[in-house]
């Protein structure tokens, strides 16, 4: 009997936060591939399971490509010998977290599989820090975008940028290493160092900090605090 992969969203870190379904199938799995941000709490709902790390850290220089196929494999190669697999991500499964790849991977393959939603940094770190992401007559929009917004397109960042001037929030992930490339061309085309912004590190963990400020102070108030990685940066918004 073929048991279908189970493509599951962590979220932050704390366990509470999963839903019921994803609590359940990472209880009954056999094989857990997991990435580097899932929670040794999470992982250890389990600990009977054969754990697989197939994550990715900052400043890993592994081919990307390579990796990812690997991945796949390792999906196919366990789903055909009937067991129950899980691949854990952090956060929720299409907000960065590959999960097309595989899907398209195990489509092509007829391999059975279900996508179980998580909650996404941002989501969980506006709910846990009283941050309205989006308020009547204030915001009716946020938009997620990754670091990589320091290398967009001008066109791009442009339309980033104007959102953010029009009055919307901004939600910035793995943005902690860029963060003096992104400031810079958000002030440039807001022309306003007063929007707020909130760097949230480890997201529902123990060791979760914020540091608010804005455009104008935010570089130098999160080299001051030392914030760790992973960091979300929610822009335009001010805590409650």
């Amino acid at each position: 009997m073929y048991h279908p992969i189970a493509i599951i969203g962590a979220g932050p870190g704390d366990p509470e936060l999963l839903t019921v379904k994803a609590h359940k199938l990472i209880i009954d799995a056999d094989v857990i591939l997991h990435d580097n941000l899932v929670s040794q709490s999470i992982l250890s709902l389990n600990t009977l399971a054969e754990k697989i790390y197939v994550g990715r850290k900052f400043g890993d220089t592994n081919n990307q490509k390579d990796r990812q196929l690997r991945i796949n494999e390792l999906l196919y190669e366990n789903y055909s010998q009937h067991k129950k697999v899980v691949r854990l991500k952090s956060g929720d499964p299409y907000i960065y977290g590959r999960a097309a790849e595989e899907a398209r991977f195990l489509t092509a393959k007829k391999a059975e599989f279900i996508v179980v939603p998580g909650i996404s940094a941002a989501i969980a770190a506006a709910n846990i820090c009283n941050i309205p992401i989006t308020e009547r007559n204030h915001s009716n929009a946020m938009l997620i975008c990754t670091a990589h917004t320091a290398d967009y397109s001008f066109e791009q960042l442009n339309g980033i940028a104007h959102m953010l001037k029009a009055g919307n929030t901004i939600s910035i992930y793995m943005g902690l290493k860029s963060l003096h490339k992104i400031v810079p061309k958000l002030v440039e085309v807001c022309e306003d160092t007063t929007i707020p912004v909130n760097a949230i590190s480890n997201v529902s963990r123990e060791q979760q900090a914020i540091v608010t400020g804005n455009l104008g102070d935010i570089e130098k108030k999160v080299i001051d605090a030392d914030l760790q990685m992973p960091v979300v940066f929610i822009i335009g918004a001010t805590p409650i």
